[in-house]
């Protein structure tokens, strides 16, 4: 039997490591196993702005894989959080009855999905942010030495 209320807190705090996916889905998952990627290069290009400074090229590219993937995840824990208990019973549960009580809602799947909703919409728009603005600034730089 899947919980919904451990779905969504899975995908809230260890979405970008793939669990919910493994817990929903078995260790087959391949989107699951993929997760890890983004994630990993993200926090690499954090170290390469720790070590080489916010002009680094390829941390404009790999810290928004990050941010992007915490906000997919985010959004998989609303998602999970808000499905009705005959849908997620049905989803994830075909051998229980619709209204089986691991897909029910409590008040610790309303807080994973209030929480989602705060930190997935901060990160996400803190990644489009600091993409367009690395863009910009980027643009101006590259006038710049055509204009000399």
């Amino acid at each position: 039997m899947k919980n919904k209320t451990l779905a969504a807190w899975l995908a809230f705090l260890a979405g970008p490591l793939g669990l919910h996916r493994f817990y929903l889905h078995g260790l087959g998952d391949r989107l699951g196993w993929m997760l890890p990627i983004p994630t990993a290069l993200g926090l690499y290009g954090i170290e390469r702005v720790q070590r080489y400074g916010v002009d680094d090229q390829w941390s404009w590219v790999l810290i928004p894989l990050l941010g992007f993937t915490i906000a997919g995840c985010a959004l998989t824990a609303i998602i999970y959080g808000l499905m009705t208990r005959e849908k997620w019973n049905a989803r994830f549960n075909p051998a229980a009855g619709e209204q089986a009580e691991p897909g029910g809602t409590s008040w610790f799947t309303i807080a994973a999905v209030v929480l989602s909703l705060m930190v997935g919409t901060a990160v996400l728009m803190a990644s489009i942010a600091f993409s367009v603005q690395r863009y910009f600034e980027y643009q101006v730089e590259e006038a710049r030495k055509i204009s000399e």
